[in-house]
């Protein structure tokens, strides 16, 4: 992904200083590209057309390979219930998903609230005598969970954005008044927080978002007959 975010860049940044806009998107990207390559009568220097070529190639092989992997995953995600019922997580995809399973192993061991600690969403605290203190998150964990999760909370909300006040669920209305308060990005953390609960919750009661709590069955005795008085 960062390799084909580097070529992305390399071809988008001298474009833009020629004043040629390329489509968002990186699977938009090749086409418009190769297109003005084989133009001779196009904007672009002759020294710039040999490296923005081998560019564009690179990142249709990339394409090629980032498919390939997602297919397998999903068959891989297809096998596992817990990847399923993850999936149904606002800003929680296949590869936040299966990234989860494989890295976390059992969300069993964890009790409440110390998943999104372990995952370093939690902010740091510093406090002393009858004054607490927090700070930044603290970043412990692994860092690529950390950046899938913050990065679903960006696009959960840009959703909420795109979405009407009265179809917006209680998740993206809170994320939205939480950007108003505190600014875009620490919003996107602590929604990010709230999804690594979200996980931890839907991992551990095995039900996806938003399904209501199982109701537990009680066992009734039946009633006592009286016993016979036959002979």
């Amino acid at each position: 992904m960062a390799t084909r975010a580097a070529r992305l860049n390399t071809v988008r940044g001298p474009l833009r200083e020629l004043g040629l806009g390329i489509p968002l998107g990186s699977r938009q990207v090749v086409p418009p590209v190769w297109a003005l390559v084989s133009d001779t009568e196009s904007k672009l220097p002759d020294a710039l057309r040999p490296v923005l070529a081998e560019a564009a190639r690179e990142i249709g092989e990339l394409e090629t390979r980032i498919r390939q992997v997602e297919h397998t995953l999903e068959t891989l995600a297809r096998e596992s219930p817990v990847v399923t019922r993850l999936r149904t997580i606002p800003g929680v995809g296949l590869l936040t998903a299966t990234a989860l399973v494989a890295f976390v192993g059992d969300a069993q061991r964890f009790p409440s609230g110390h998943f999104a600690s372990y995952l370093g969403l939690t902010p740091r605290e510093s406090s002393s005598g009858l004054r607490r203190r927090l700070g930044g998150i603290s970043k412990c964990g692994d860092p690529y969970l950390r950046m899938l999760l913050i990065h679903g909370a960006r696009s959960v909300l840009l959703h909420a954005k795109r979405t009407s006040e009265g179809q917006r669920d209680r998740l993206r209305a809170w994320a939205l008044g939480r950007e108003r308060l505190r600014g875009h990005n620490k919003a996107a953390v602590a929604l990010a927080n709230k999804l690594a609960r979200i996980a931890w919750a839907v991992w551990r009661h095995d039900r996806p978002f938003g399904a209501p709590p199982r109701k537990e069955t009680t066992w009734n005795p039946p009633p006592a007959t009286a016993p016979s008085t036959r002979p």
